[in-house]
C-alpha cells in the first residue's frame, strides 16, 4: 500500500485541514500518515474561527514519526508561522513527490497567514515543490498581481508563481470567474492545460481545496501521470461538492465519499 504524508492545521470540524486530507487518502486506498502544524476550531456561539499553533518542538517530533518509514508523497497545507514554514522546508525528504496547497486563509476565516510567511513559502517551500494549488485568490497573493478575475491573469499568475522554482501551477478558477462555467488551470513552465468544468451552486464546499490538493498527491502516490491526476482530483472534488453537508450552523462541508460511494447513498435515501 503506498503511503501519503500530509503536514496541515487541524480541522475540528472535519472538513477541511489534515482531517480532509486523511479522508482523501483513505479513498484512493492509500495509508495515510500526519504531522499536525496547528488546530483550528470554531466557536458554537458566534462561527468565529480560532487558530492555535503547535511548538516547533512537537511539530519536528511528529515529522520524525511520519518519516520514519518510506512515504510515496508528501502534501503540505496550512503552515501558520515562517519558523514552521522553514522547519518544514528543511527536514522534509528532497526525493519525494511534494505537492503545496499554499493554504493563506479559510473560507470564512481571516487570513492564517501573513507577508513574512506567504514571503517563506515563495522562497523556502515552493523550490522543492512538484506542484502547488493555489486558488484564484492565493495565487493572487502569491504572485502579487492582486485579483484575478479573468484567465488572462491567472495565465500571468501561474507564469510568476513558476518562477519560484515549482514545477507545476495548478490554479483554481471556482466562484470568483465571472461566468456560468469556471476552469481550473494547469502550467507546466511552457504550456498550459485547461480542465473546465460547471460551477455548482451550493454554499457546502468548505474543505474543497484541501481536498483537491489532497486527491493529487494520493493519485501521485499511485503512479498517475500528472494530468490524469488533476483531472481525476477535479471530478473527486466535483462530486465531493455536489454531495456536500451542513455540518453546523455556519458551515457546510464537502463529502470526501461522494467519489466512490455517492451512489450507494443515493440507493439507500431512495429506499428510506
Amino acid at each position: 500500500m503506498k503511503k501519503v504524508a500530509t503536514i496541515a492545521g487541524s480541522d475540528a470540524t472535519g472538513g477541511g485541514g489534515l482531517e480532509a486530507d486523511l479522508k482523501t487518502f483513505q479513498e484512493f486506498g492509500t495509508f495515510g500518515l500526519a504531522a499536525i502544524t496547528s488546530i483550528v476550531t470554531l466557536e458554537p456561539e458566534t462561527g468565529a474561527h480560532h487558530l492555535r499553533t503547535l511548538s516547533l518542538e512537537l511539530i519536528q517530533e511528529q515529522i520524525a514519526s511520519v518519516f520514519a518509514g518510506p512515504i510515496d508523497s508528501i502534501k503540505t497545507g496550512l503552515l501558520p508561522t515562517q519558523e514552521i514554514i522553514d522547519l518544514v522546508s528543511e527536514v522534509i525528504p528532497k526525493d519525494i513527490p511534494l505537492v503545496v496547497d499554499p493554504v493563506i486563509g479559510g473560507k470564512g476565516t481571516q487570513d492564517f497567514i501573513k507577508n513574512e510567511q506567504v514571503q517563506a513559502l515563495r522562497e523556502k517551500l515552493l523550490p522543492h515543490a512538484l506542484i502547488t494549488t493555489p486558488n484564484l485568490r492565493e495565487a493572487g497573493i502569491l504572485s502579487e498581481l492582486g485579483e484575478l478575475t479573468s484567465e488572462k491573469q491567472m495565465e500571468q499568475a501561474a507564469k510568476k508563481i513558476a518562477s519560484f522554482g515549482v514545477k507545476h501551477v495548478v490554479i483554481k478558477g471556482g466562484t470568483r470567474l465571472a461566468a456560468k462555467q469556471t476552469l481550473d488551470l494547469h502550467y507546466d513552465g511552457r504550456n498550459f492545460t485547461r480542465y473546465p468544468h460547471p460551477i455548482i451552486d451550493t454554499p457546502y464546499n468548505h474543505g474543497a481545496g484541501c481536498t483537491f490538493a489532497a486527491a493529487i498527491t494520493a493519485a501521485i502516490a499511485k503512479n498517475y501521470p500528472l494530468d490524469q491526476a488533476i483531472k481525476l482530483a477535479i471530478d473527486f472534488v466535483q462530486a465531493a461538492i455536489t454531495m456536500g453537508e451542513k455540518i453546523n450552523p455556519y458551515v457546510g462541508h464537502v463529502w470526501h465519499g461522494a467519489y466512490t460511494h455517492g451512489e450507494k447513498r443515493l440507493e439507500y435515501s431512495d429506499e428510506q
